[in-house]
């Protein structure tokens, strides 16, 4: 374990074709379906985002998963947490993945699994009128049949423990209704099965930043705030060029300088409850909304550098197993948020992450 910090990367598994994808979105779609045919949507927009050293891999592939890991271990991360879905009644999407994973024992990389408990619909496109697959809360027997799948994940030898007990994340918490009694019930059937416990984290989206996650039975928190997709156009986007372009697209794409939403993305102060930093290389979202997208303009490794620095003062404090920092994303390639390497930049990202790593190194609290 890294003493200066626990570095873990979201890790979305939508790089491959499923029968779901191929009925709702043309034969063939993945993740690169939507990221090849991004294009600028005013002077200066940075799109396409093209992958450099790892290209536009299919995760059906175990070479490309251990290219990923190998690549990852290389600049300190410990490992991936990977987003997981399941509907209820058993439900899962984009599952293929994890399953060989786990079936296989391959790579040889720590990894922890999100629940991403949220219904799909058609809001890639900047719209919400279709839903594709509703996320569903049938009660207590699904949440067993829940467990029982998870437990398989929480017995690997790689699965990523905090105190012993494996880390489980929740992205939604507060939709899941009886939360408390349904986290009482799974540390419950984790002790029967052996465990020493849960250790769980849900992720602040929605919530204030006051929100202590152990009033709902949580053991964490991790806040993962954006600025609203409200039509901001930086000041200085007001030349000729910019003005003209503008003028024309209603509604129009939101953008900020990363610069200027640094301070925004991530906490001044350590709350009075554990909580967990998520950070952002950047965010574009364009490629799947469109003129509907959010942007993060002119990232750049060195900014996020100022934000990884940040993000290591709020934890410097915990002791060293619960030095956690969340990046998400490892490949969020139509979102923006990404550590992979791309055409423009790199491995500048990962290096910052390496260096940054290297050059923060706490004492253990005594």
């Amino acid at each position: 374990m890294n003493r200066s910090a626990r570095i873990i990367a979201f890790h979305l598994p939508q790089f491959h074709p499923t029968p779901e994808n191929d009925e709702w979105w043309g034969k063939g779609f993945t993740e690169w379906t939507n990221v090849a045919k991004a294009k600028p949507l005013y002077p200066g927009h940075y799109q396409p985002h093209i992958p450099a050293d790892l290209g536009f891999y299919d995760l059906r592939l175990p070479e490309a998963r251990h290219a990923q890991s190998e690549m990852a271990k290389e600049y300190g991360i410990e490992g991936f947490c990977y987003y997981h879905y399941w509907f209820g009644n058993g439900r899962r999407l984009l599952e293929r993945p994890v399953n060989e994973i786990l079936s296989s024992g391959e790579p040889d990389f720590p990894f922890c699994l999100c629940w991403a408990n949220h219904s799909w619909n058609n809001i890639w496109q900047g719209v919400a009128d279709r839903m594709l697959m509703e996320q569903t809360y049938p009660g207590m027997e699904d949440h067993k049949e829940h467990f029982e799948w998870l437990l398989k994940a929480f017995k690997d030898q790689r699965y990523i423990t905090v105190e012993n007990m494996p880390l489980f994340l929740i992205f939604n918490p507060g939709e899941i209704p009886d939360l408390p009694n349904v986290l009482s019930y799974w540390r419950r059937l984790a002790v029967e099965a052996g465990l020493k416990g849960l250790y769980l984290v849900g992720v602040n989206y929605r919530f204030r930043a006051d929100w202590d996650p152990r009033s709902v039975g949580l053991d964490a928190s991790t806040w993962q705030p954006l600025p609203p997709k409200d039509g901001h156009i930086p000041s200085n986007f007001f030349g000729d060029r910019i003005k003209r372009f503008f003028s024309k697209a209603k509604p129009h794409v939101t953008v900020h300088h990363y610069a200027a939403v640094i301070d925004r993305l991530i906490r001044k102060s350590s709350p009075p409850f554990p909580d967990y930093p998520t950070i952002l290389p950047n965010w574009d979202n364009t490629p799947r909304s469109g003129e509907n997208g959010l942007v993060f303009h002119e990232s750049t490794p060195e900014l996020f550098r100022t934000l990884l620095r940040r993000a290591f003062s709020l934890i410097k404090h915990y002791e060293p197993e619960k030095r956690i920092i969340f990046i998400k994303a490892w490949n969020e390639w139509a979102e923006g948020n990404y550590l992979e390497p791309d055409q423009k930049y790199g491995h500048g990202y990962l290096q910052a992450v390496k260096e940054e790593l290297q050059s923060s190194f706490f004492e253990d609290n005594k």
